[in-house]
């Protein structure tokens, strides 16, 4: 018999283990990386250096998208220079703008410094990664908007995507400035969402991050949004309402990388140590994420099902909020089984039990993993069981419940006696688990 682990060591295994599916499926797939100057300001790089050392260590393609504006902000203040804005936007005139050259010049130069660390007794210990830079955007001036002549201030006209692929192909990480150039030899100042969202879309990358100064976007009761589709993304922007600064700027950045071929995009707190490895290798992930449809789908289940089925269920045996199946009992009726699928995951499951005479059915097994039980996929469940039962002609389902009475009641179920129960389910009830009836009218 194996010896049992201690429990932090079990919980380092277990994690890994459930992180390998990720570790195989990020494996030569480019990321686009974006975040504000004040990440450097605030010494936070480099702490993120460690996380992007893994992800170069895993034969991700990365490319890295700074901000600066903290750093243009002091070298306006030595040079005296008064900042201007107008719309969120800077106006760049021609000594603002060598303060941008000479601000963009320091972040970069330490921010390759931090990223060549090879140090003993860290995580940076053997890393080998090589940073490349160069003139990969060319952009036009934004020129006067609403009256205003933002100078030098410009806006992505095109991303140089083939000489970035050549960069990535030589295994080098690639860092690109908010700065981009004109063919007459011009700079332009643009903005890092402008920039990273663009860069994206060009490479088609499979992620675009933004490293954000909150946890994510929010519904109205203040829970943190996992996963958005492009069209409630697209709603919520529209609503904006109570949406943080941050989310309000990098937001429609997301959904319009996502409705041109990036396949995700995601806001994620700068602020927690180890947030980018947190989003990228679990479940649950940390942030919001925007897909361009939602990756997951309802289908009948099948045998290789059973595992994550049982993953699912088995703790909710244990609670007692679900009878305990015998696993050979569930193989057995494995076809009566339907789960909700995402990322290669079961995500939730349902039964359906048809008494035909009756022209009803019974919805059993009803369960969601704990970490996505915000997002409405029980309702979805819920909704996928009344059609199929509409399909073979039933007029009613039915549940037993003993602790999630209040859930079925507000998704149109009333509670009932044991006599609308199909005969052959009655001479089944378990009188000492008392489970409450619930049924609905299709």
């Amino acid at each position: 018999m194996a010896k049992r682990a201690e429990p932090k060591t079990e919980a380092f295994v277990k994690w890994f283990r459930s992180a390998t599916p990720y570790i195989h499926q990020w494996g030569g797939a480019t990321f686009v990386i974006a975040f504000g100057g004040e990440v450097l300001a605030d010494g936070e790089f480099q702490q993120l250096t460690h996380d992007i050392n893994v992800l170069v260590s895993l034969e991700v393609r990365v490319v890295l998208v700074h901000g600066a504006r903290p750093q243009i902000e002091e070298q306006m203040r030595q040079h005296g220079v008064e900042p201007r804005y107008a719309g969120n936007r800077r106006v760049t005139d021609a000594r603002a703008l060598s303060c941008v050259k000479e601000a963009n010049g320091i972040v970069r130069v330490e921010m390759e410094a931090l990223l060549s660390m090879e140090l003993a007794n860290s995580p940076m210990w053997g890393a080998d990664i090589r940073v490349s830079s160069g003139n990969f955007v060319t952009a036009k001036p934004v020129g006067v908007v609403g009256g205003v002549d933002f100078g030098h201030t410009g806006e992505v006209r095109k991303i140089d995507a083939e000489g970035i692929r050549r960069r990535l192909d030589d295994h080098e990480v690639v860092l690109i400035s908010p700065v981009g150039f004109s063919p007459t030899g011009d700079v332009f100042n643009c903005t890092l969402e402008d920039v990273a969202t663009s860069t994206a879309i060009a490479l088609g990358a499979d992620k675009l991050i933004f490293l954000t100064e909150t946890s994510g976007a929010h519904d109205a009761r203040g829970r943190l949004l996992s996963e958005l589709t492009v069209k409630q993304a697209g709603e919520l922007v529209e609503r904006n309402g109570g949406l943080a600064e941050d989310v309000r700027i990098y937001m429609p950045c997301a959904v319009k990388a996502c409705s041109e071929g990036v396949k995700r995009a995601h806001l994620i707190s700068r602020h927690v140590d180890g947030a980018l490895l947190i989003e990228l290798f679990t479940h649950h992930g940390i942030g919001t994420m925007v897909v361009p449809e939602s990756p997951e789908v309802i289908r009948d289940a099948t045998h290789a099902d059973i595992a994550g089925i049982v993953q699912i269920i088995e703790p909710l045996e244990q609670q007692g909020v679900l009878v305990r199946r015998e696993r050979d009992k569930l193989e057995r009726e494995i076809d009566r089984f339907f789960v909700i699928e995402g990322g290669g995951n079961i995500l939730g499951c349902a039964a359906l039990y048809a008494f035909p005479e009756e022209r009803t059915a019974e919805l059993a097994c009803l369960a969601v993993n704990p970490f996505y039980r915000d997002g409405g996929r029980g309702e979805r469940l819920l909704a996928f069981a009344e059609a199929r039962a509409r399909a073979a002609g039933l007029r009613s389902l039915f549940v037993l419940s003993t602790r999630t009475t209040h859930w079925f009641l507000e998704r149109g179920f009333a509670e009932a006696d044991l006599a609308r129960l199909p005969g052959r389910k009655q001479s089944l009830y378990n009188y000492e688990r008392r489970s409450k009836i619930f049924t609905k009218e299709l």
